[in-house]
């Protein structure tokens, strides 16, 4: 991060002791819109109205009786509890954090009730979710019976510990990771028996083979395996993995029409804004910027320092997606007739990492399926790729003292 960013911030969060946050309202996948808890006939019924649906959980807990709901995650916001209570049948509402992750509600029972059903219905149009929970009147023997919390190891492990797996860092190094796209449920594209998940893993390991023997990278893959990983962990790992570059690997199908060759994408600036935002909003805040602790500003001040960050990176992240077809270029001859693209691939919204998408061929094409099948022609594109990154590096640290210090 550079030290006009890093001045900033001081002043930047000096806005957050006139406006203050809780912790529990940073990072937050989803939202509350909006809720109601009213009596219904035999019993009670509690709806929420979310941003997007959660993973949840309910149970029933005793001396008092109450109805304890836990969420990966909601941002409450300024809601009054006591405002959506129009039910004589619970006593009261509370929520907040439940730990680091984790948010809760609370519904303090009048009288013994217990869940007669619990959904969460997420709509078409828009992402957004209704949870809908019915409580039905019972004595205390059975509420008794049924109440205590659940026993449920994807909730009750202990926190992962932490164990550092990263090499020495050794500044005449160059540390990528490597994002072989799609896994598990998502296959991506799919050709003649062949996915893109499980050819983009095949090319990883071969590139990192490639990489390693040059003897000047530290290789990191964001998946070694067929497996899911989310959008928003693959940028994670990137930033902590302190890398230096960020590629992410795809072979595209199209359905309409034909195309050929490699093509790299960079962030479009239309999309930097909105990217900024939504990992203001959704991610946690030791994953947004290198060096800088946004545990307790808002989402306004983590936008801003995100957007001045893209004004340094923007240009490296160009200048790298340029290096790397003119290394595939000279490696095999071809790339796309349009190859250097701009989108808003989320897998490119780290603030503070040159990132670029490479669509190494389009699996819909028969000659680059031809190709991205041949294990020798993958080499030469793995060599075409080394190339350019090393051209990349020396041109980019020869332009480090010219940047913003």
């Amino acid at each position: 991060m550079s030290g006009v960013l890093k001045r900033l911030v001081a002043c930047l969060l000096s806005v957050v002791l006139v406006t203050p946050v809780s912790a529990q309202d940073l990072g937050a996948l989803a939202r509350f819109e909006g809720g109601t808890v009213r009596d219904r006939w035999g019993g009670a019924e509690v709806q929420l109205e979310l941003s997007q649906g959660v993973p949840w959980r309910l149970f029933t807990l005793s001396a008092p009786n109450r109805l304890v709901m836990d969420f990966r995650e909601v941002q409450w916001g300024d809601v009054d509890p006591d405002s959506l209570d129009a039910s004589d049948r619970i006593s009261g509402l509370r929520v907040g954090s439940y730990r680091p992750g984790w948010s809760r509600l609370v519904a303090d029972l009048a009288e013994p009730m217990v869940v007669d059903s619990a959904e969460l219905v997420t709509g078409a149009s828009d992402g957004g979710a209704t949870l809908r929970v019915r409580l039905e009147r019972t004595d205390q023997t059975r509420f008794d019976s049924m109440a205590g919390a659940p026993r449920d190891p994807r909730w009750d492990l202990p926190a992962p510990a932490v164990v550092d797996v990263m090499p020495p860092r050794d500044p005449n190094r160059i540390r990528i990771v490597l994002d072989p796209g799609h896994g598990g449920i998502d296959p991506g594209a799919e050709r003649e028996g062949i996915s893109e998940a499980n050819l983009m893993l095949t090319f990883a390991r071969e590139l990192q083979e490639v990489l390693r023997r040059a003897g000047d990278f530290d290789v990191i893959l964001t998946r070694d395996g067929d497996y899911f990983v989310s959008l928003e962990a693959r940028v994670a790992i990137a930033h902590e993995a302190g890398a230096d570059l960020f590629l992410s690997l795809h072979a595209d199908a199209l359905a309409e029409g034909e195309a050929r060759g490699a093509a790299v994408y960079i962030l479009s600036d239309e999309a930097s804004d909105a990217a900024s935002a939504a990992l203001a909003e959704r991610h946690n805040r030791d994953d947004l910027l290198a060096g800088i602790d946004l545990s307790q500003s808002d989402d306004r001040i983590a936008n801003v320092l995100m957007s001045l960050a893209r004004l340094d990176n923007a240009p490296r992240s160009e200048a790298l997606a340029g290096h790397i077809l003119d290394g595939i270029r000279n490696a095999v001859g071809r790339v796309h007739k349009r190859p250097l693209r701009k989108a808003g691939f989320s897998v490119l919204k780290a603030a503070d990492t040159p990132s670029v998408l490479l669509e190494v061929g389009f699996l819909s094409t028969q000659e680059d399926l031809r190709n991205l099948s041949d294990p020798i022609w993958r080499q030469g594109m793995a060599a075409g790729i080394r190339d350019g990154i090393l051209a990349w590096w020396a041109e980019d640290r020869a332009l480090a003292p010219l940047r913003r210090n």
